[in-house]
């Protein structure tokens, strides 16, 4: 039985062109980047040419403006710490309560080390209401770090909107996206509308690279201390030696994404449009969470009512299909998704979530598995809940109070 892989962002599978591109600086090429002998000169342009080639694709001014890291949790990491460090007089951070964990545990500790924080709520789909984000803004704010697009939803916030207002009210405030399920996905140029953008965040296996590859693209002009300190590497911003291979396939898939961006985003968005609906159509009591707002179009995250998703998440995986009920750094906490509590998901469906996502490598064929074994699935385990009465198919007329005692 041949596994359905439709768990992407968590995890992507390296592209077999990113593979190759990077077998020779694992061995012929193997030097240290920073060596002076002439035998590490190739290793050098490698990192040298990725840089160029990498602030091409997302519009940076500059290659010296993109910093290599271990991957998005330290970009992260590096902007919110950086910026902090640099820039001590200020105590007051804004973010949101959806962000992916590497953003919202880090602000939770600055506030637990005497910073302010303001964590924005989001509406029922999963949307950030402008006038409070802009309310929230004050005269000793000195960092906003608002993500790119929710990687349990989909969600897509409007980043050119919101670092377009931060720097009308006060243009010393500095912005951070952690864009890491963007970057490959949407279009992103920090000369253009992303101009107001001070840092911005993203990881390589997202988007068909391997894990351990990073980056965090930082504006000239932005204070950002050092995260990690020792030698000179990344011209003195971040010590290390810097990961040559994985660095060139970094490039090689942010190159292959470009080429291939339009069609593959036209497939998939039908790929995901096509199993919402069948979903929708064969399970009653589900629902599509954000599916009001703009989203990614590789993203469906599902609740399925009476049931828990951990469950489901098992039986797929007996079946060869695998997904998630959120993010990969939290899945291991029998805790209900913080994204979903956000956005008020009802307690009788919150803890029956799935994360479907997809990519380039997914198939019409993968679709067809998801939506045969699914709706089985769910109908099976409503079988065995006390909330479910199976006559009509229904929850029980008392589930709702049943579920609320229990829970």
């Amino acid at each position: 039985m041949d596994t359905v892989y439709a768990d992407n962002n968590a995890t992507t599978q390296v592209a077999p062109e990113v593979f190759e591109a990077m077998v020779p600086f694992l061995k012929q090429d193997y030097f240290n980047p920073s060596s002076m002998y002439e035998a590490a000169r190739g290793a050098g342009d490698a990192v040298a040419r990725a840089r160029e080639e990498i602030a091409g694709h997302i519009g940076a001014a500059h290659p010296k403006e993109v910093l290599f890291t271990s991957c998005a949790t330290e970009s992260n990491n590096t902007a919110i710490a950086g910026v902090a460090k640099a820039n001590p007089g200020r105590r007051h951070i804004v973010t949101t309560k959806v962000e992916h964990p590497a953003v919202l545990e880090v602000a939770k500790d600055f506030k637990r080390n005497g910073y302010e924080v303001t964590f924005l709520p989001v509406d029922g789909d999963g949307n950030l209401d402008v006038r409070t984000f802009v309310r929230a803004i004050r005269p000793e704010t000195l960092l906003v770090t608002i993500m790119h697009a929710n990687n349990e939803t989909g969600v897509i916030f409007p980043i050119e909107q919101l670092s377009r207002l931060t720097k009308e009210t006060d243009p010393s405030i500095v912005f951070h996206t952690d864009a890491t399920q963007t970057v490959s996905k949407l279009p992103i140029d920090l000369a253009g509308e992303y101009r107001h953008v001070d840092l911005l965040s993203f990881s390589g296996h997202k988007l068909h690279a391997p894990k351990g590859i990073g980056a965090l693209f930082i504006r000239r002009g932005t204070r950002c201390r050092p995260f990690m300190i020792g030698g000179h590497q990344e011209a003195g911003r971040r010590a290390g030696t810097e990961n040559v291979a994985f660095i060139v396939g970094l490039a090689k898939a942010l190159a292959l994404a470009a080429e291939s961006h339009d069609a593959d985003e036209a497939r998939i968005k039908k790929m995901r449009d096509r199993l919402e609906k069948t979903l929708g159509d064969t399970i009653p009591y589900v629902q599509v969470n954000g599916k009001g707002a703009p989203r990614l179009p590789n993203t469906s995250n599902v609740s399925c009512d009476y049931i828990e998703g951990e469950s489901m998440l098992f039986l797929m995986s007996d079946r060869g299909i695998c997904a998630s009920s959120g993010s990969a750094c939290t899945s291991g906490s029998l805790e209900p998704s913080h994204v979903l509590r956000a956005l008020n998901i009802p307690f009788t469906a919150v803890h029956g979530s799935v994360r479907f996502s997809l990519s380039r490598y997914n198939t019409d064929a993968d679709i067809d598995r998801i939506v045969d074994v699914f709706p089985g699935i769910v109908a099976n385990l409503r079988k065995l809940s006390p909330y479910w009465d199976n006559k009509s198919n229904a929850p029980r007329p008392d589930a709702i109070e049943l579920a609320r005692q229990s829970s």
